[in-house]
């Protein structure tokens, strides 16, 4: 086996790999005195061989324990650590900001469940009631794979309570959810950013009313901005921000790199699009149907309190059936 330079460089710098190199150089130095031994001493050849055949086979497995380890620590950095979840109200008024609400308690009773870790980025209420748009960051290893089926238009059917006649109202609400990740994957220019600053909203104490900690980043080439107030620092609000705003830019780009395959790719699961219609609520029914894959549940009650895992699981299933794998 050849054991490159330029990659034992690469283990000798790497925290995760410098105990193991550690470890080969001194194999590789018994490994040289062996090889002397050998051909300098005939009556120890025997001997030698027999140490540099195990020292061999020792040296090969750590090297490829580092490559492996090298490999996975890539595979981490491009693998989502979270998600920024944002919901917003789309048509039906007052219900609309209401049922918007009603989605993201959901999703963060379900992440409460899963015990992953969830703050509020950034929020703006209906003066009814509601959420006109909120942005709520969940981190946990598996989220982006269970909530990554969740990004489109969500519909709900029911009489809302101000409604004399019984009628049933049909509203909407977006769900976007974001991968985070800790390497980009696309290149960023930190000169097409503008950044603004202002006093946060909301409970939070004196800080909060008198120092300006919240954050707005703006992406000029593209328009997109996103606000964070949720830290108290205007320095973890900025790096929060921008982690959001790169989400949303890499979303953009998956979204027109999957336009430009949209003739070639049909997708049980839909398209990802934000503007997909994926799901109704039916109340008065007690049914919530995804449409991508022609499949019910009922108990909406218990669903919208955060049991949604046997919507997670089909979905997931779904996907890996259509990706030829098998369901874990």
């Amino acid at each position: 086996m050849e054991f490159k330079d330029e990659q034992l460089a690469l283990f000798r710098e790497n925290q995760k790999t410098q105990f193991l190199c550690g470890q080969f150089d001194g194999l590789m130095r018994k490994h040289d005195e062996a090889r002397v031994l050998l051909e300098n001493d005939p009556e120890m050849a025997e001997l030698a061989e027999e140490e540099l055949s195990s020292l061999n086979a020792q040296l090969e497995h750590l090297y490829t324990e580092m490559e492996r380890i090298i490999e996975a620590s890539k595979e981490e950095e491009v693998k989502p650590y979270g998600v920024m979840l944002e919901v917003r109200a789309g048509a039906g008024g007052e219900e609309a900001a209401l049922f918007a609400e009603e989605l993201a308690y959901m999703y963060l009773k379900y992440a409460e469940i899963k015990g992953w870790q969830t703050s509020t980025a950034s929020e703006s209420r209906a003066s009814q009631g509601g959420f006109k748009e909120a942005t709520f960051e969940i981190l946990g290893n598996d989220v982006y794979d269970a909530l990554r089926y969740e990004t489109g238009v969500h519909r709900v059917q029911r009489i809302p309570v101000t409604e004399k006649m019984g009628r049933v109202h049909t509203s909407t609400a977006s769900v976007v959810i974001l991968p985070m990740r800790r390497k980009p994957t696309i290149e960023v220019n930190p000169s097409d950013f503008d950044m603004e600053f202002s006093r946060s909203g909301g409970a939070g104490g004196q800080n909060v009313n008198k120092v300006e900690t919240a954050v707005r980043l703006i992406h000029r080439p593209t328009g997109v901005d996103v606000r964070c107030q949720s830290e108290r620092s205007q320095l973890k609000n900025r790096e929060k921000a921008m982690a959001m705003l790169i989400a949303k830019l890499e979303m953009l780009h998956e979204e027109e790199e999957s336009r430009k395959h949209a003739a070639t790719r049909k997708s049980q699961i839909g398209t990802g699009d934000r503007s997909e219609k994926i799901r109704t609520y039916n109340v008065p029914q007690n049914r919530i149907t995804d449409h991508r894959i022609k499949e019910s549940w009922h108990n909406i009650t218990e669903i919208l309190a955060g049991n949604m895992e046997d919507i997670v699981i089909s979905l997931k299933n779904a996907s890996q059936a259509e990706n030829g794998t098998i369901a874990e």
